[in-house]
């Protein structure tokens, strides 16, 4: 459902892989009941239309239902605890001019993407809070 990686793109205004990720939250949503329903009426195809009047925008993922909401939360939540440090320590380490001149360019590029990507996801955060 969300390819080989398993992993959903998420920008600064809206979710890339909105597709992969509209479909998982919905089936991750759906009681057992719901989700042999959708299986047996071959739900998988009858969306298409649905889908492309839906973009998960910032905007329209604040709109999303309480269950799927908190799915997302979650999963930000988890996400980030995978860092080996939080967005505080390295927003400190990128104001500290010594400490990160000692770092070599590789290093500095991987904090700046390290710090990136925990703004994008506190971000989604304080929107589905």
């Amino acid at each position: 459902m969300v390819g080989e990686e398993g992993a959903f793109v998420i920008g600064w205004d809206e979710v890339l892989t909105e597709e992969e990720l509209a479909m998982t939250l919905k089936v991750l949503c759906m009681s057992e009941e719901e989700f042999k329903e959708y299986k047996e009426q071959d739900g998988w195809e009858d969306d298409s239309e649905e889908e492309e009047n839906s973009t998960l925008s910032y905007q329209a993922l604040s709109r999303l239902k309480t269950p799927c909401k908190k799915l997302l939360y979650d999963s930000v939540v988890l996400t980030l605890e995978s860092y080996g440090s939080d967005l505080k320590a390295e927003q400190d380490l990128l104001d500290n001019k010594e400490a990160y001149e000692k770092l070599s360019a590789r290093e500095q590029q991987a904090l700046h993407v390290r710090y990136g990507q925990k703004r994008i996801l506190h971000q989604l955060l304080e929107l589905l809070h």
